[in-house]
């Protein structure tokens, strides 16, 4: 199984394109040693042609065309893309599937019913996207440990983990979770046995999830911020992380803790906002994950399973 880092930022990306912050600024300035990221967004794939997109971020226009083995060129206008599977019905999940309108025949797109509620009634993208190039929804089962396939990613299991988390603000139920409004999606190669599990909106580790990280052969998850109230620390805002369903990596209880505890799996932390120490790779929270063997994804990253 192969898999492509097409986006390893928080909402916004670094730099945000409206914010001064300190990692921000430095960047702009040259007075940091770390690298661009655009908004969150994975692809993955068994055979290295058809390949399936984790969320669709915003950027996703630079993002696939950095991929060369997103345009393999087999017809005038074509795509490796064979699907599409959101993990919620976020801005910076869901904003890209506007850019792919394009695409000559409809998107197959894999979600909860929750997601194609918000994506159909607050925010309802998926029925702009008819259109255009139109939709096959695809529901995606949430029953404990049922798997689910999909038709053109021969070789690949999936299988979603509800998350604790909130709607988006656009939600008819924004403040009255559902089962489904956030997951984490497990990925096996059925060749090779090896998993992924990629969360990247991880409020909590309740005791359900528990088993997907420590059984998986490489984590991709919530390395959203350091510490809760980071962004009071900039003076950005007042809301905690965890009010956003985001777990912070320093402290008791935190992602690092979590992580420590944690033999089979490699450790990338991904969805950085553009405020955490750790995108400074000279800093020395960048430096605690290290000792630790956590690392921080980045763009174009490339894994192997």
């Amino acid at each position: 199984m192969q898999v492509h880092i097409l986006g390893s930022g928080a909402g916004g990306g670094f730099p945000q394109w409206n914010c001064n912050c300190k990692n921000c600024r430095r960047l702009r300035k040259g007075k940091i040693r770390a690298k661009e990221r655009t908004q969150s967004s994975i692809a993955v794939s068994s055979n290295g042609i058809d390949w399936v997109l984790f969320n669709a971020s915003p950027d996703i226009r630079t993002q696939l065309q950095s991929f060369p083995a997103m345009q393999p060129g087999r017809a005038v206008r074509d795509t490796a893309i064979c699907a599409v599977v959101l993990i919620d019905a976020q801005i910076d999940h869901t904003t890209g599937l506007v850019m792919l309108r394009e695409k000559g025949s409809p998107l197959d797109i894999y979600c909860t019913d929750m997601v194609y509620q918000d994506l159909t009634t607050g925010y309802p993208l998926l029925k702009l996207l008819e259109y255009y190039c139109g939709v096959n929804w695809h529901p995606i089962p949430l029953d404990d440990g049922k798997s689910f396939r999909i038709e053109k990613a021969d070789g690949l299991r999936f299988t979603a983990v509800p998350l604790k988390s909130e709607a988006p603000p656009y939600s008819p139920h924004r403040h009255n979770p559902h089962k489904g409004d956030n997951i984490g999606v497990r990925v096996e190669d059925t060749k090779t046995g090896k998993n992924l599990f990629y969360a990247p909106g991880l409020g909590e580790v309740e005791p359900h999830v528990r088993p997907y990280m420590g059984e998986a052969d490489c984590l991709l998850v919530d390395g959203t911020v350091w510490t809760d109230d980071e962004l009071a620390h900039e003076g950005i805002s007042d809301k905690l992380a965890s009010e956003m369903g985001h777990l912070r990596q320093s402290g008791e209880g935190g992602m690092i803790s979590i992580l420590e505890t944690l033999d089979k799996p490699r450790k990338i932390l991904i969805h950085i906002n553009n405020t955490n120490p750790i995108l400074d790779e000279d800093s020395q929270e960048r430096a605690l994950l290290t000792s630790k063997g956590i690392e921080v994804a980045h763009d174009g990253m490339e894994l192997q399973l």
